[in-house]
């Protein structure tokens, strides 16, 4: 491709000229259609390394065509199409709603979705950390001291006798629920941010992070299933823990792509492939926050309005069943458009 024109030639004729560079402007104005038509990440990554330069020929020849008094129309054109590039190179972004929209609907699923492989990780991590608490206090209460901070066991523990712990599920208003539930959430919301930032140090600390995090919930499970309360536990947290839970795996989905592009940059140079994934991490984690602010409400409802553990648990895997849907229906199609 020829970026510039000799246009020192007294005169030129416009066939001929039309003819040397057409197949350039055909180009330019296609990708521009289709900008036009969807967004500019419809595009591979040949077509926007291409865009520029097509922009830069055209512009090249829309100076020839002045210089050399083309065909008018030809210049029209020309002037036309180069305007339509320029806006779309260097013009102001759409609306704010626009955007915001995008992001719903395309950025935050579709970085989500592609993250699918790391977010299984950090769930099986989940899943080990769950089960291997849940066995070690179930076989000896005394393992659950050194699992559960006693800022969140608060008074929730082996010692605890059943009817304390079932009026921690049903007596919010007795029981300080509601404060436990806050000091819970801002534990969560810690964990999932650290979670992300800690990805930087080559995973290690992330894994370790979930997995911990894992134990915790198998620890507290394993306490009111003691005491014949493990269902009613479950569904007390799955109003609003099925949300948080995802939220903080995903977040460690989002801070092992990052620590995996440092340590294993691949083809690329480490730089490149450490921006290309902290882009998706970051919209992911952006995702993340708005996640744990769902979770929230959700928190809320459960603890003042729903109190039947049957409706409960249905809305808790409503909740994880639509996560789901979003991000690896909308989020893979979206994934797919866009390689495509």
């Amino acid at each position: 491709m020829s970026a510039f024109v000799d246009a020192a030639a007294p005169l030129l004729n416009a066939s001929r000229f039309r003819a040397a560079h057409e197949a350039e402007w055909i180009r330019l104005e296609a990708l521009l259609k289709r900008i036009e038509k969807r967004s500019v990440r419809v595009l591979t990554d040949d077509d926007l390394l291409a865009l520029p330069l097509l922009y830069r020929a055209t512009l090249s020849s829309l100076s020839v065509s002045r210089q050399t008094s083309l065909d008018r129309a030809l210049i029209a054109y020309l002037e036309q199409l180069c305007a339509r590039a320029y806006f779309q190179l260097y013009g102001v972004s759409d609306s704010a709603w626009r955007d915001l929209g995008r992001f719903f609907t395309q950025g935050w699923p579709g970085a989500v979705a592609s993250l699918w492989r790391e977010t299984l990780v950090m769930a099986f991590l989940t899943l080990v950390g769950a089960v291997a608490a849940y066995l070690l206090v179930r076989a000896d209460p005394s393992w659950y001291f050194g699992i559960i901070p006693e800022g969140l066991a608060g008074g929730r523990d082996p010692d605890a006798s059943a009817a304390a712990l079932r009026a921690t599920l049903y007596h919010s208003r007795d029981s300080g629920l509601g404060v436990f539930a806050s000091f819970l959430f801002n534990h969560n919301a810690q964990i999932a941010i650290f979670a992300f930032a800690l990805g930087f140090a080559f995973v290690v600390p992330t894994a370790l992070l979930i997995l911990y995090n894992g134990l915790m919930l198998g620890a507290m499970i394993a306490v009111f299933a003691g005491k014949g309360l493990g269902l009613n536990f479950v569904a007390w947290l799955a109003i609003h823990g099925t949300t948080e839970m995802f939220a903080i795996i995903i977040a460690g989905a989002a801070g092992m792509r990052i620590g995996t592009a440092i340590a294993f940059p691949g083809r690329e140079e480490r730089m490149v492939a450490v921006v290309t994934a902290g882009r998706t991490a970051a919209i992911a984690m952006a995702g993340v926050v708005l996640m744990l602010a769902v979770a929230a409400m959700l928190e809320g409802i459960g603890r003042q309005v729903v109190t039947g553990d049957g409706l409960r648990a249905g809305i808790g895997l409503a909740m994880l069943a639509a996560w789901l849907v979003y991000y690896y229906g909308i989020g893979r199609r979206y994934a797919q458009n866009r390689r495509g």
